[in-house]
């Protein structure tokens, strides 16, 4: 990298929340932004719906195999983040559990929980999953017939509910900035 702006370490950014929260939209356009302003940060998406499509087709969504999906994506991000790459990883990641064994699985790790109330995304409802979910056409539902565990200690809490898109991101940079993540 020839900038003196740069990713320091390589980091594995994990964007946890429900689904509706935010997190794909935050993540994607954190990475444009901080794309734009230095093209030699190297930047790596792990979406959890893209993962799920192409990684793990195999698992259901009992709690067993939420874990192994979780470990799944967990392990790709240390892998991607130990080369000096940032990695961006939004997924629902509904257990405290398995978002432990997420950090233990990273050099780097930051937990950012995209937060917004059950009433929130269920009025967003962008995938029409809460409808689907209420009316019983889904099981396991993250938030309505599954748990989702608040993380009880988040590096970072962004409330989409609250913030525009952009004061989340500027919220996000600014954390990778002060604790020396990002060299801004």
């Amino acid at each position: 990298m020839q900038s003196n702006t740069k990713l320091k370490k390589g980091l594995t950014c994990w964007f946890t929340g429900l689904s509706g929260s935010g997190k794909t939209t935050v993540t994607f356009a954190l990475a444009k932004k901080i794309q734009e302003k230095y093209p030699n940060i190297k930047i790596e998406i792990l979406d959890g719906d893209e993962i799920r499509e192409n990684l793990c087709k195999d698992l259901s969504f009992s709690k067993e195999d939420r874990m192994i999906n979780i470990q799944r994506i967990a392990f790709l991000a240390g892998k991607i983040s130990k080369h000096g790459v940032l990695v961006l990883v939004p997924v629902i990641a509904p257990y405290q559990e398995a978002r432990d064994k997420a950090r233990a699985l990273s050099e780097n790790f930051c937990e950012i929980y995209v937060k917004a109330s059950i009433e929130e995304v269920t009025k967003r409802d962008v995938k029409g999953l809460y409808k689907k979910a209420l009316s019983g056409e889904i099981k396991n539902f993250t938030g309505i017939s599954d748990p989702y565990e608040e993380p009880k200690n988040p590096d970072l809490i962004i409330n989409t509910e609250k913030e525009t898109l952009d004061e989340s991101v500027e919220k996000v940079l600014n954390f990778l900035s002060t604790n020396s993540y990002l060299n801004l």
